[in-house]
């Protein structure tokens, strides 16, 4: 493991610190071509009228200079001749204005570019680069707790250092010997249920936290295994009524008109797990309209002909909150199933009597919660039951349920 997290550990500083050499190289030239450019573009502007200027200047000292060729001629040549030659030059002496110039500009106003470089940029990236990573030899949170779920995971972590103060946790979790890490939970709980879980496969977790105002991550913690042995939850396929996910665990009420009780693939419930009905992410997302048939709940059997739970060897809530047990209302009450709502069934058995293969008297203990309240009542049944199906009936669409 030393070695294993050393060499580990290693590679990622390498790779972070080359990282960092080409994009500050990238980041340096991008700023010295932004320079040089604005440089050229005050370059051109400036110059420009001094050309302008120095073009006039040098177009009057040729005609000053042609016009001074033209009255030596005049003077110097035949007396016949330098009358009208004098008169010549006498007329473009007149039309030249040798005493008039450009308007040159102020030396004040001429450009005299420099480049200000401060030298303390240096002393900061100094600074910070010898201040930038650390290299901890021991994570503020580990791996405490692997539980079983059909088709999950119950992943729980603990804090470790007393002196670290959690803000988040990041959990991540790979397949068998996957190459890469992804996110399953980042938040400031300290448990989580990783779903679409293959039974009886090995997944790598890790777990790290972010300090209280801080923003980077705090080490991995030591990577451990954890493998779920319980297939996973699944309603059952072809339905009129319901519309499945490809994973068969969201149950969608569609608009058909058809109704009656969709219920589990198998009886994969086991007395003693928790059972939790609620839609990805949200709860149970998009409501329909709630009827007073409407229920979700764990039964004995399969029993076709029924359009709800509430009927013999069935448990279950109605969306209004109402309790049934086989068939009947009980007093106690739960709040409304409504948006974002998340429903858990727990059971343990208590035995009333001898119980053989020919059956016999049961009590199951039944715990359902919803909207941080619950209700506890025993069920007294004529059989033994190892496992349970599951089941759901909604009236109107828009019931939309994960169960896992």
């Amino acid at each position: 493991q030393i070695k294993e997290s050393a060499t580990l550990t290693r590679d990622v500083l390498e790779q972070h610190f080359n990282d960092l050499k080409g994009t500050l190289k990238k980041l340096l030239d991008e700023r010295l071509l932004s320079l040089l450019q604005e440089v050229d573009a005050i370059e051109q502007e400036s110059i420009k009228p001094l050309d302008e200027c120095q073009k006039l200047i040098e177009h009057g000292v040729s005609t000053a200079d042609e016009l001074l060729r033209e009255g030596e001629s005049a003077v110097s040549g035949d007396v016949g001749q330098q009358n009208e030659k004098l008169c010549s030059f006498t007329k473009k002496a007149l039309h030249i204005q040798l005493d008039s110039l450009p308007e040159v500009p102020p030396l004040v106003d001429v450009p005299c570019l420099s480049a200000q470089l401060d030298d303390c940029l240096l002393t900061i990236l100094k600074n910070q680069i010898f201040r930038h990573g650390t290299v901890a030899s021991r994570p503020p949170v580990q791996l405490e707790e692997f539980v079983e779920k059909p088709g999950g995971i119950l992943v729980r972590w603990c804090k470790v250092d007393e002196d670290f103060t959690p803000q988040d946790y990041r959990l991540q979790f790979r397949k068998g010997t996957a190459s890469h890490f992804e996110d399953a939970y980042v938040g400031s709980e300290t448990e989580f249920t990783v779903l679409h879980i293959d039974p009886n496969v090995d997944y790598q977790f890790r777990v790290c936290a972010r300090g209280d105002g801080r923003q980077e991550w705090s080490p991995w913690s030591v990577p451990q295994l954890g493998r779920t042995t319980l297939v996973p939850h699944e309603w059952t396929a072809g339905l009129e009524g319901y519309s499945l996910s490809s994973r068969r665990n969201i149950a969608l009420r569609n608009d058909s008109q058809a109704c009656g009780v969709l219920y589990s693939k198998a009886p994969t419930y086991f007395c003693g797990q928790t059972l939790t009905f609620r839609q990805v992410l949200l709860g149970i997302e998009t409501v329909g309209q709630p009827d007073r048939r409407d229920s979700l709940g764990v039964c004995v059997e399969q029993q076709n002909g029924f359009d709800s739970l509430q009927r013999d060897k069935a448990v279950c809530i109605s969306t209004n909150g109402a309790v049934f047990v086989n068939g009947k209302e009980m007093t106690n009450q739960l709040p409304a199933v409504t948006s974002g709502s998340t429903v858990t069934f727990d059971m343990e058995v208590v035995q009333l009597g001898p119980c053989s293969n020919e059956g016999g008297n049961f009590k199951l203990r039944v715990t359902i919660s919803s909207n941080n309240r619950e209700v506890v009542f025993d069920w007294v049944l004529d059989q033994c039951c190892g496992s349970l199906y599951f089941g759901c009936s909604f009236s109107y669409p828009g019931w939309k349920v994960l169960v896992f």
